[in-house]
């Protein structure tokens, strides 16, 4: 048999959590169990690697002090880690016992904690150990605590080797949704190599290094999409002007799917074309983008285009009916 026990304190000598831990490794030991133990203080930097020390464990020690409030954050962690990257069928087999000790109000709450955790974990809940404990010189003193501690450490015993069940639970309930509603499943193998890259501060820093350079990379391309949809149409009408000496206009062209105004200005031979906003121009054309797409692709005329309703206008149609001459987009018309 063996059984491991993970410790969530800071290690102080005045813990009283270290002498409880203590005193049912030597019983374990006077058993016969192998048993090895875990401090989370120590290996807070490869917390995300210890749900694979759980593999060929028949039952754990979870224990922790409340100095202020709950399990404390190393527990925590290893409990995460336990949920994101460990093997769900291992830990069903594996019974576990919390022991809390506080210097503080909350070690009940502590305790229950641990137990609902391991449960929705897919876990073997014991019967836990919990006490307060004001003086740990006194404490460690009493016999009777000795023995209490002694006889939970055999109790556990019993309940590994004796494959001891309890009743079913809410927490299993809830276990089955939240994995029901995990949107991925990886093989142990896998959230095992997980856990080790998670652990490795080198290969997290090079992560982000690499999702900020994708960052950068995609808001690149975001801008040069954006300069892009700003050069549309432009080039169209550039490439299409007939200059007349004499004219003089200023169009603003409103597309549905434009939030700036294509503006188009001519000045006998010289033309301006920009997106933006105008003020007072001769003309203000509405249409849409597929109106816009037939009429510089040659399949459509601006006068077509107004008489068939894709195309409404304001100001002065004797400029409107100008577009025609002054950007000839196909010979057809």
């Amino acid at each position: 048999m063996k059984i491991n026990i993970y410790y969530g304190g800071r290690g102080l000598m005045d813990d009283p959590s270290l002498y409880v831990i203590g005193k049912m490794q030597q019983v374990f030991e006077e058993l016969h169990v192998s048993v090895e133990r875990f401090n989370l203080q120590e290996q807070k930097n490869v917390i995300a690697t210890l749900p694979q020390t759980l593999k060929g464990a028949d039952g754990i020690i979870l224990a922790a002090t409340v100095e202020w409030m709950g399990i404390g954050g190393y527990m925590q962690q290893f409990l995460d880690a336990c949920w994101l990257y460990g093997d769900k069928e291992e830990i069903s087999r594996i019974y576990m016992q919390p022991v809390v000790m506080a210097t503080t109000y909350g070690e009940r709450e502590a305790s229950l904690t641990l137990t609902n955790a391991w449960e929705i974990l897919g876990g073997l809940p014991a019967s836990g150990l919990c006490g307060y404990v004001e003086n740990l010189l006194e404490f460690e003193m009493n016999k009777d605590y000795g023995q209490i501690i002694e006889k939970k450490a055999e109790m556990f015993y019993r309940d590994i080797s004796q494959k001891n069940r309890n009743l079913p639970t809410s927490n299993l309930a809830v276990k089955q949704n939240i994995h029901r509603t995990k949107g991925i499943n990886l093989t142990p193998q896998e959230s095992e190599q997980l856990s080790k890259y998670v652990s490795d501060d080198r290969y997290v820093k090079r992560q982000k290094e690499d999702i900020e350079e994708l960052e950068m990379m995609f808001k690149g391309m975001l801008g040069k999409k954006d300069l892009d949809s700003e050069a549309e149409y432009i080039r169209d009408f550039e490439n299409h002007f007939v200059p007349s000496e004499d004219f003089r206009a200023s169009y603003v062209f409103v597309l549905n799917n434009k939030k700036k105004n294509l503006i188009v200005e001519i000045d006998g031979k010289e033309l301006k074309c920009s997106y933006g906003t105008r003020e007072g121009a001769d003309v203000e054309v509405k249409l849409n983008s597929e109106a816009m797409d037939n009429i510089v692709a040659g399949r459509m005329t601006f006068q077509r285009a107004f008489m068939a309703g894709e195309l409404t206008a304001k100001g002065n149609f004797k400029d409107l009916r100008m577009l025609d001459q002054i950007f000839v987009f196909s010979d057809n018309y």
